[in-house]
């Protein structure tokens, strides 16, 4: 039975130019070994796994190489080389500071360090984790690194940079290690696959460079796990059930019954996940990257931004074409708050549901809202605007008669249509409608619903502004206590009494007269009623305020009005030099 030997051993780079993705730092390394330029010592810091002490060995290995290759590699054949291939090496020293961190540990190395090597130029001293150094160690080995013999070279590893006293790495050469891209990791793993006689899907390499999150002593231990799982042939498939990692798929179910507005296909999806035994904060997590994802494949200039492999990198494209971008907005606002607030809630799963209710009906809204909005402005349209719609947006004569209301309607409605302007970049031109929250009915429906839903009856009467201004301030103080600013607009001045029974209320702007109109389905039929009339009518009236008094806002607004009323304060802020 042959011994095995993890993958992450196995393959562990020998040379400068096999280290994966830190070209900048070997490079640097290399042309600091040919130049001769080399400091007295290194700091390599950096996440798990990138190659910290891989390269720390590299570097001590190739220093000392006899025979040293155009290239500025070891030769691998020399007796430096030899000796540190096996172990044996008299002039390279690798401490262990998580286990080695006492005063006494550093002690016995400056100790050695007085001595000079017995074979080869160097005494090299690799001291991985650094950080777990006590503060009395650091402080022993701070002259000793600062002035070490001629002979030796001090390189130090560590994962938390931000743990090493400054005194310490201000007599260090720092080299901070990237993490490695998903790419070079997935092309690192099709090579040991290879090796290996090891057939594996392109997807399945991609998923574990993902999980390994740029660390390649991570991805290799999780490939020789999903070997050990599924042999000499790895699927997609064996990687998310192995590592228990959620399919895209899942993904793409749900976001399409989202834009379906198919809320119990996106339940019972979620049921599903949650019965396999995933977490629903990783499944909400997992859905908002995925919105994020979409989002990424709107503009190809953000496109290699998404690291996924091209099968799913061509589904991803695929479903943000269909996928409006407002609403991919809307959908990582409801994802994000629903993360930020799961821990906190009660009933977790109820909390995921909600967000996902809040999903699709978020897209049916959309729908209705715009379909409603259509059929309101089509509806509003007056009959000398027919011409100009033709011809911007190419709808048919009698589909625009069908839809025009009778004069009465667009009377009362006062839309205001603009001339078009003479502009060079615009093609049509524009019509303005204010904004209407619901759809005005015509007079002989709104009678029948008052008869309907009021049940009485009576021949109309006149009345007096007295009992005008008795029943429009019934009605105020109806709504008061829900609706303060309509309210304030309807007390701040009494309703006119014109001919014809019209009612005209005077307001100050537009917004006053936009929420008189809205206000008018359920003024209108109360004063009816009360009034005993029904042909009633309601005009608002803008009026401009003119030479209106100026008012004081800033602290030297106000000083100066006080001076107009009394000069000597003015006196007294000159001779005192106060400032406002």
């Amino acid at each position: 039975m042959n011994e095995f030997v993890v993958s992450a051993r196995k393959y562990r780079p020998a040379i400068f130019d096999t280290v994966i993705g830190q070209a900048a730092i070997t490079t640097t390394l290399k042309n600091a070994i040919k130049n001769n330029h080399l400091a007295q010592a290194f700091l390599f810091c950096g996440p798990r796994g990138v190659g910290k002490t891989t390269c720390a060995r590299i570097l001590a290995k190739t220093i000392n190489c006899t025979n040293l290759s155009e290239n500025t590699e070891a030769c691998n054949t020399c007796e430096s080389c030899v000796s540190f291939d096996n172990n044996q090496s008299f002039n390279i020293y690798e401490l262990d500071a998580a286990s080695n961190n006492s005063v006494d540990d550093i002690r016995s190395l400056v100790e050695q360090v007085r001595f000079p090597p017995q074979l080869g130029k160097f005494k090299i001293y690799i001291i991985d984790e650094v950080h777990m150094l006590s503060a009395a160690a650091f402080n022993a080995f701070l002259k000793t690194l600062e002035e070490p013999p001629p002979y030796a070279i001090f390189i130090l590893a560590t994962t938390e940079k931000h743990k090493i006293i400054p005194t310490i790495l201000s007599r260090c050469q720092i080299f901070d290690f990237n993490r490695i891209k998903v790419e070079d990791i997935a092309t690192h793993l099709e090579w040991i696959a290879e090796k290996e006689n090891v057939t594996a899907e392109p997807d399945a390499l991609h998923i574990i460079a993902q999980k390994a999150d740029g660390a390649l002593r991570d991805a290799l231990s999780m490939f020789d796990q999903i070997v050990s799982f599924a042999g000499n042939k790895v699927t997609y498939k064996d990687v998310i059930s192995n590592l228990n990692i959620l399919d895209y798929d899942y993904y793409f179910r749900i976001t399409d019954d989202i834009l379906a507005g198919n809320l119990s296909s996106v339940l019972l999806t979620f049921n599903e996940l949650l019965s396999e035994g995933f977490d629903g904060h990783h499944f909400i997590n997992g859905l908002s990257s995925h919105f994020r994802d979409l989002l990424v494949c709107k503009d190809a200039s953000t496109l290699q931004l998404l690291e996924v492999s091209k099968n799913i990198k061509e589904k991803y494209k695929k479903q943000s074409q269909e996928t409006p971008a407002q609403l991919l907005f809307h959908l990582l606002d409801i994802s994000n708050r629903s993360d930020v607030e799961y821990r906190s809630a009660k009933n977790q799963r109820l909390h995921i549901e909600l967000a996902l209710m809040k999903m699709c009906r978020l897209q049916i809204s959309d729908v209705s809202e715009k379909k409603s909005e259509v059929s309101i402005a089509l509806k509003n349209i007056p009959a000398n605007a027919t011409a100009s719609l033709q011809a911007s947006h190419a709808v048919k004569t009698e589909e625009v008669k069908a839809t025009i209301p009778p004069p009465s309607v667009v009377e009362e409605s006062k839309l205001v249509i603009e001339k078009p302007q003479v502009n060079s970049t615009a093609k049509t031109p524009s019509i303005k409608v204010p904004s209407i929250t619901k759809p005005k009915e015509d007079n002989k429906e709104t009678e029948k619903k008052i008869n309907e839903a009021d049940a009485f009856s009576f021949e109309d009467k006149s009345f007096t502004a007295d009992e005008l201004n008795t029943s429009w301030s019934e009605y105020a103080k109806k709504i008061g206590d829900t609706r303060k600013q309509l309210f304030s607009t309807m007390n701040k001045r009494k309703p006119v009494l014109k001919d014809d029974f019209t009612i005209e209320v005077i307001v100050d702007n537009k917004m006053q007269a936009d929420e008189i109109f809205s206000e008018q389905q359920s003024l209108l039929p109360f004063l009816k009623k009360n009034l005993s009339n029904r042909q009633l009518k309601i005009v608002s009236t803008i009026i401009e305020v003119k030479d209106k008094p100026d008012e004081a806002y800033t602290a030297k607004e106000k000083f100066m009005k006080m001076v107009e009323k009394n000069p000597a304060l003015d006196t007294l802020r000159t001779q005192f030099d106060l400032e406002f």
